[in-house]
């Protein structure tokens, strides 16, 4: 079904009544003493009937009342109620909602627990867990891989709200650790960390909660290290978990910082470490010596966007825990414990919503773009479309305009209607620029719509890591939601990870944004559970929404998060129908709704998700008359192939230059160094002989004597930080002293070749490659120097006379000089290295873009070769296609001799381009196997689709609204394949009109083409004879008359056989829709050289007299 107006489609939201109610079951005499207290947000007695319907019982409500504190208005769950009463030693029914209690007493309690939240003197501090299916899996899997796995890593792929910080500590327990370490990229998730512990672990379980993290400071259970070692020595329990913070872990001098801190993490052995939120933001080398330096039994990484560490194979397939937002709507859905609440109803349903930008930017579209003088087509890019000046204003002012008109007033968009601004009051956008964030955020507050909603920037200066600015920006957003019914946050990065605001109800994607993972972190920042209190009443969000803008790069990521959470169907996996599988699965709890061919909205299954984006680029390939490199794949094929195939490809005429030559020879492949899979691949044997030859003993010597003179000359400035100083200057020295004379010789020796922008390429790749090398020696003996200093300070602190620290000085500053020592003779030893690794890198770029150069320019002048045959394909297929052609079939159905005249190579040769096959060299007699699969078999094939289907839509040339007509997509051959446009035709009729009043009225007058191309002139004067007044007075049956007009009025000669089908085919219809079983006057005959022979009269005559005398 297609929609036109979304209205309908986004309900964010369903009315909601937070209440605990109680009931008994008189029938049952077990039950007895014993009360069932639940939770519900529809009416009590349609839950009870439903709940008694299911388990077949006769109930009794024995009350209920609203699941809301007496003092702040604040809502609980019967969770909390129910660990309420086990405080108060209220016996209950394991994985039940049962309590021995009456049901009066019941009620008290309740009472008393909307009053005092809970808190209870004296009660025992934790309370009963009961893992859900999939928690209970992850612990176990875990628990089970790390004992066969001493120092074994595992990563648990968990969406957020698996319950992981519960899960974690069930894990540690089955595997008895006593000494866990939880550092976190996020120090805004401790309280979690906390709350689950003080809720589920707490200290009978042996472990205290130790943290200096300033979010916990306060907490009734959060020990210091020195409140946990004063515990000890009391007899208080030895097992330990440790929150820390990667910041602070970094910060601390065992692990590469200057703070006298956690020095027992780096001394101890812990059993478990948990890196929480393991993904790429972690993934630096300053946090892989970091981790370096904890020793541990075992490692447990939790990330909800593993892209990376999937991809990259880091982990096995069986240390690999996945729950996936599928799983989770899945498990959502298929809840069927009538006596247990489902866990998984708060969980919002995702909902994705993709347009098309056309209709917006159609004017660009239309026109194309100007870039370096010459007039390209207009490719959409979100990126580009919201870019702005050096002065801060949209470069494409008046289309951001029309696209913000477009959002509040076109139906199908997100904010076209009242009704759809009640359901996504609160919305967070994100962009790709923070000039771009702040021009729009301008724009909103200027707008006639978007004026009534608060507008929050949360870019900051766009750095993503900067912890301080998204607390910044959460703050604001907090405040703007509490003094505002409506907002709009937005960003370029920020509050896409690490926070919650449960009342964005979607987000808009107006960033070209290409990684899954960032995509899917901003895309869930809208699927966050929210019980929203609109006045006197409460909502439950239901849906989130995102709202998307360019549908390929949309559709391609959904597939990728589809696919690649799983280790069988990551990075391109599994089989077709794999993939499918997991799209189709996807799209049940994750619906996708977009634009079809007329701009209305439908919902997309596997087959459209999968097929959109390669829709969208069977389009661009249409619109270019096939003359796209879209159609062409494998391109690096060609260049080990036999001169056979090279001869094939040089008969196509290049497009853009013809005549020109192929540029590919026998020998071509080892120029380039190419390996097997077509990619530059220098031997390094090669590079090592090219760098020698280039730099030798005169530039290395060199190069080793200044980095030994400026090591030993590096004095210490005593104003500031020495050792800092000391490590700055030395990794600039090594960065400085090998690449500017290293750049310096290949300016010399490439010249011109060597360009400013490689110059700098190299410089950062040497300067890398220093750093990679200098910071784990410089990481250590930074480690080893802030020990020292930290010694020297705790020993002048016993000092009692100015001639003991003096000596205490002395000794340490001994110390620091033999670590630097060490340091630089180590640099030294590895110095020669180091210097050549930087020549060979600098050869390796150069020689290597060179070679890139000419590939690319080579593979140009393949992809020109062959669009010289692809421009063919549209004439073919107007003369020969149908719904059934494909790539596969393509040579079958045209006439060797007409296909031979057309592309210059024979259906045979056609066959190895796109099949491959073995050729026998004619010199050797050797048998060599070449590849082919030059062209992409999907896209051909939707284009060939979309063309046909195209060419049916525009078959009726009767109808005079169209302003186009196939032959726009039908582009010139090198043959006589011209086609006349359709406006010039029309005004060549008009003229011969004017000059011949009444012409198309008389049934007796007749028209002929004697050199058809198209068709394009009959079929003018056909629609003009056919809507003849005085025609239709004599033939008043449209069938009839158009018979008259086919049969003995409009005469045509084509050229060629193809020439002959292609006009015959649109002048008749493809189908024969138009002549019907007419007997009409079209022949194949070259009647330029019959006239150069003086028998085009004679020929006619013969052909036609009968007809033309009546």
């Amino acid at each position: 079904m297609a929609f036109t107006d979304i209205s309908n489609l986004v309900k964010t939201s369903r009315p909601a009544l937070p209440q605990i109610y109680a009931y008994t079951t008189p029938e049952i005499a077990r039950h007895d003493g014993w009360t069932k207290i639940g939770y519900t947000e529809q009416n009590v007695r349609e839950r009870l009937k439903q709940q008694a319907h299911t388990i077949d019982v006769v109930y009794k409500l024995e009350w209920h009342g609203n699941a809301t504190f007496e003092d702040t208005g604040e809502t609980f769950h019967d969770t909390d109620f129910h660990g309420y009463l086990r405080k108060l030693d209220v016996r209950d029914k394991p994985g039940t909602e049962w309590f021995e209690i009456e049901p009066d007493p019941a009620h008290v309690r309740f009472y008393e627990f909307r009053e005092n939240h809970g808190v209870v003197e004296d009660a025992p501090a934790t309370i009963e867990y009961r893992l859900r299916n999939e928690q209970e899996r992850a612990s176990e899997e875990t628990a089970s891989y790390a004992r066969s796995h001493e120092g074994g890593e595992f990563l648990w792929n968990a969406k957020p709200r698996f319950g992981k910080t519960l899960t974690s500590y069930d894990f540690c327990k089955r595997v008895g650790a006593q000494k866990v370490l939880i550092v976190t990229n996020r120090p805004a998730i401790a309280n979690s960390w906390y709350d689950d512990y003080e809720g589920f672990v707490g200290r009978d379980s042996g472990l205290v909660f130790i943290s200096s993290a300033p979010a916990l400071q306060g907490r009734k259970y959060c020990l210091t290290r020195e409140q946990y070692l004063d515990g000890l020595q009391k007899g208080g329990p030895k097992g330990f978990i440790e929150f820390v913070s990667l910041q602070d872990l970094k910060g601390a001098i065992d692990f590469g910082g200057k703070y006298d801190k956690l020095e027992h993490v780096a001394n101890l052995e812990w059993d478990v470490l948990i890196i929480d939120e393991a993904h790429e933001g972690v993934d630096t080398f300053k946090t892989d010596v970091a981790f370096d330096h904890i020793r541990r039994k075992f490692t447990l990484h939790l990330s909800g966007t593993p892209f990376k560490a999937i991809a990259n194979e880091k982990f096995p397939e069986e240390a690999i825990f996945n729950w996936t937002y599928a799983d989770e709507q899945k498990a959502k859905r298929d809840w069927d414990d009538p006596e247990l609440p489902n866990p998984y109803a708060d969980l919002p349903r995702l909902n994705m919503f993709t347009y098309q930008m056309s209709d917006i930017v159609a004017d660009e579209v239309s026109r194309g773009m100007d870039i370096d003088g010459e007039t390209v087509e207009y490719a959409f890019d979100l990126n580009e479309f919201f870019a702005t000046n050096e002065n801060g204003y949209f470069l494409h002012n008046d289309d951001v305009d029309r696209f913000l008109d477009a959002l509040t007033t076109q139906r199908k968009f997100p904010f076209s209607t009242p009704e759809l601004r009640d359901e996504l009051r609160h919305t967070f956008w994100m962009l790709n620029r923070v000039d771009s964030a702040k021009a729009l955020a301008k724009k909103l507050r200027q707008h006639p719509v978007f004026k009534d909603y608060e507008i929050v920037l949360a870019a900051g200066d766009g750095k993503l890591d900067d912890d301080e600015a998204s607390a910044q920006a959460f703050d604001k957003v907090r405040k703007a939601i509490a003094e505002h019914d409506r907002t709009i946050t937005l960003s370029v990065g920020q509050l896409t990870t690490g926070v919650t605001v449960p009342e964005w109800t979607a987000v808009l994607m107006l960033s070209n944004m290409k990684s899954p993972a960032l995509y899917m972190q901003a895309a869930f920042r809208a699927q966050n559970p929210c019980l929203f209190n609109c006045g006197s009443t409460f909502l439950r969000k239901e849906n989130a929404y995102v709202f998307d803008f360019d549908p390929a790069r949309t559709l391609t990521i959904f597939e990728e998060f589809a696919n690649d959470l799983y280790t069988d169907t990551a990075s391109g996996g599994g089989t077709a129908d794999d993939r499918k599988q997991r799209v189709r699965t996807l799209l049940n709890f994750f619906p996708v709704i977009g634009e079809d061919e007329n701009g209305e909205m439908v919902e997309l299954d596997a087959e459209r998700v999968l097929s959109i984006p390669r829709r969208i680029r069977s389009h661009e390939v249409v619109r270019r008359g096939f003359m796209s490199d879209f159609l062409f794949q494998n391109i690096a094929n060609v260049f080990r192939a036999p001169a056979e195939v090279l001869e094939v490809l040089q008969k196509f005429e290049p497009f853009k230059t013809p005549s020109k030559q192929l540029g590919v020879r026998e020998d071509t492949a080892d120029e380039l160094n190419l390996d097997e899979n077509g990619e530059i691949d220098i031997p390094q044997e090669r590079v090592i002989g090219l760098a020698e030859g280039m730099f030798g003993e005169k530039v290395y010597g060199s190069i080793a004597d200044e980095l030994d003179d400026a090591i030993d000359a590096i004095t210490i400035d005593e104003g500031g930080d020495p050792d800092d100083v000391f490590l700055d200057k030395l990794r600039s020295i090594f960065s400085d002293s090998i690449a500017k004379p290293l750049v310096e010789a290949a300016n010399e020796k490439y010249g011109d070749k060597f360009r400013a922008s490689q110059q700098k390429k190299v410089e950062r790749r040497i300067k890398a490659d220093v750093d990679i090398r200098l910071n784990r020696e410089v990481g250590n003996f930074t480690i080893e120097r802030n020990r020292i200093e930290k010694d020297r300070a705790s020993q002048l602190d016993l000092a009692q006379t100015q001639e003991e620290a003096d000596k205490i000085n002395h000794a340490h500053d001994e110390k620091i000089e033999n670590a630097r020592q060490s340091l630089v003779e180590s640099l030294k030893d590895s110095r020669d290295e180091l210097v050549k690794s930087a020549g060979e890198t600098v050869v390796r770029e150069v020689e290597t873009a060179k070679r890139e150069s000419k590939k690319q320019a080579i593979e140009g002048n393949i992809r020109d070769h062959l669009r010289g045959f692809s421009r063919t394909i549209p004439s073919f297929l107007m003369a020969y296609g149908d719904e059934d052609t494909t790539l596969a079939k393509f040579d079958q159905t045209i006439p060797a001799d007409v296909f031979l005249e057309v592309t210059s190579v024979t259906v045979e040769q056609f066959r190895l381009l796109r099949d491959g096959g073995d050729v026998t060299d004619p010199e050797s007699g050797e048998v060599v196997h070449f590849e082919g699969r030059l062209f992409d078999p999907v896209v051909f094939d939707d284009s060939v689709r979309e063309f046909i289907n195209l060419r049916g839509k525009l078959a009726n040339y009767f109808d005079d609204s169209r302003d186009e007509d196939i032959f726009d997509y039908v582009p010139p051959q090198k043959t006589n394949q011209i086609f006349t446009p359709r406006n010039v035709v029309v005004k060549m009729v008009d003229l011969f009109e004017q000059e011949n009043p009444g012409c198309f009225d008389d049934p007796e007058h007749t028209f002929a083409d004697l050199y058809m191309k198209s068709g394009l002139y009959i079929t003018e004067v056909i629609k003009r004879l056919f809507n003849s007044e005085k025609m239709h007075d004599l033939f008043p049956n449209d069938r009839a008359r158009l018979d008259h007009i086919l049969e003995r009025q409009v005469f045509g000669i084509a050229p060629t056989e193809i020439i002959y089908k292609i006009a015959t085919n649109y002048i008749l219809g493809a189908n024969g829709e138009v002549g019907g079983d007419c007997d009409t006057n079209f022949v194949k005959a070259d009647s330029a050289e019959l006239a150069k022979e003086g028998k085009l009269a004679e020929f006619v005559e013969q052909t036609f007299g009968r007809k033309l005398r009546g």
